[in-house]
């Protein structure tokens, strides 16, 4: 009789260990989808556009993968300055989306007159939730973060886009407590 009393408290307190670290997972590992728009280019030339986009959704897709986010991405690009929050919002639900963001990108030139050292950028963020309301912006600017003056244009704008994203983090962390902050 000894023993099947201990054993059935022994199965109870398993299942009940079990029960509650399952519940705990599922809320805790909750995968958040991210919809990134095509990041608007300053200046407005079409030769660069391209290599753009393929250096900031690059840098992106190796940003997101070391988190438990999954990253959408539309062909669409939106003005930075002038976003519409009925917009944002069709667009995540369209795609089941948990969050938005709106980058820009502006190329300027290091150098001294007709001398021009490097193409630096600045990466330039808006986080818009579900429903189209902005959380938080942010921007970075590689010359000055890094004072780098050799070096692509492809690599500028990746490192411009680790930083933003960095960033945006970090003052998500700041808003929100840290369970809800994993974007």
């Amino acid at each position: 009789m000894r023993k099947i009393i201990t054993f059935t408290t022994f199965a109870a307190l398993l299942f009940v260990g079990i029960s509650s670290l399952k519940a705990q997972k599922s809320i805790g590992d909750k995968i958040k989808k991210v919809l990134y728009f095509n990041p608007e280019v300053n200046p407005d030339i079409e030769e660069i556009k391209e290599p753009t986009n393929t250096a900031f959704f690059s840098a992106v897709s190796d940003n997101l993968s070391e988190r438990k986010n999954r990253m959408l991405k539309t062909e669409t690009q939106i003005s930075f300055d002038s976003i519409d929050k009925k917009t944002i919002a069709d667009y995540c639900k369209n795609n089941d989306a948990d969050f938005a963001i709106v980058p820009k990108v502006r190329y300027f030139k290091v150098g001294i007159g007709k001398y021009v050292f490097s193409n630096q950028v600045i990466v330039s963020m808006k986080l818009f939730d579900a429903e189209g309301n902005l959380i938080t912006e942010t921007d970075y600017d590689t010359y000055r973060k890094n004072m780098r003056l050799l070096g692509s244009t492809t690599n500028s704008v990746k490192i411009g886009t680790n930083g933003a994203i960095k960033r945006i983090l970090k003052q998500l962390r700041q808003i929100k407590p840290s369970t809800e902050a994993g974007f």
